[in-house]
């Protein structure tokens, strides 16, 4: 596997969201020295986001609005970054929507909607991204999947989004497998019920006080929580962890 290279781009899909994970995740990582890439659905939020993450931290960062499920897009999206940023050393793919609707009641335009973006979005990306990795010899992959995928719903998702977010753990299995000896790692991400807007909007203090009655921990997730989980699995020392779940969920999940 080669070496990382002192100077190393991060790119972070979803990342525009106010209170979203993908936001604190993109200045979490700027503050720790990663040059971010930004891909979202908004092209000013992310042209927005990125020249904070300059003026905040001092590193490289660029933003492009893309759909990560248009392969057209995404490809264009890549080229900008590697044309414009250092070296891309990782992903992180945390763009996704939720799914509340229940399973009797899904229409079959709302399940391709959620599959469209949080399993072929991450797979679309993922691919192309890979390719640079590749050609690098080093590279790491972390996507965010959900508890919803292993216990089959429970939380405010239901069926489409479960069974989009267990295909990002097939996914990341099979990339880890195929891309091992490449010296790129891929892992996923399992976090239970986080601060976001992504639950269905600001979550109140009884709500939090609900979901706390479910975990082992006295507290909901953050986003910081999962940040600092990504921020690891892409780290140098990480290099002997692939095809695995991460569950970042207060214990409300356990094998």
């Amino acid at each position: 596997m080669a070496e990382y290279p002192v100077d190393r781009t991060v790119v972070v899909t979803g990342a525009v969201s106010p209170r979203g994970i993908g936001r604190y995740t993109a200045g979490y990582l700027a503050e720790r020295g990663w040059n971010v890439a930004i891909v979202d659905l908004d092209q000013s939020g992310c042209e927005a986001l990125a020249a904070e993450l300059v003026q905040a931290y001092g590193v490289s960062a660029v933003g492009v609005g893309a759909d990560i499920s248009d392969p057209v897009a995404v490809s264009r999206a890549v080229d900008i970054f590697e044309a414009e940023l250092p070296q891309i050393v990782a992903l992180a793919n945390i763009a996704g929507i939720s799914s509340p609707t229940s399973y009797l009641d899904v229409p079959i335009d709302e399940w391709r909607r959620v599959l469209s973006i949080d399993l072929d979005g991450v797979h679309v990306i993922t691919q192309r991204v890979a390719k640079v990795m590749v050609a690098h010899g080093v590279g790491r992959i972390v996507s965010i999947s959900s508890v919803s995928a292993q216990r089959g719903g429970g939380t405010f998702s239901k069926a489409a989004y479960s069974a989009a977010k267990a295909g990002v753990i097939g996914l990341t299995r099979a990339v880890a497998r195929e891309l091992g000896a490449y010296g790129v790692t891929a892992n996923a991400i399992s976090p239970g019920p986080i601060d976001t807007d992504i639950m269905g909007g600001t979550l109140s203090e009884e709500r939090k006080q609900e979901l706390v009655q479910d975990l082992v921990t006295d507290r909901i997730g953050t986003p910081r929580d999962v940040a600092a989980a990504i921020a690891f699995l892409i780290s140098e020392d990480a290099s002997f962890i692939t095809g695995q779940t991460l569950n970042v969920d207060g214990g409300l999940y356990m094998h």
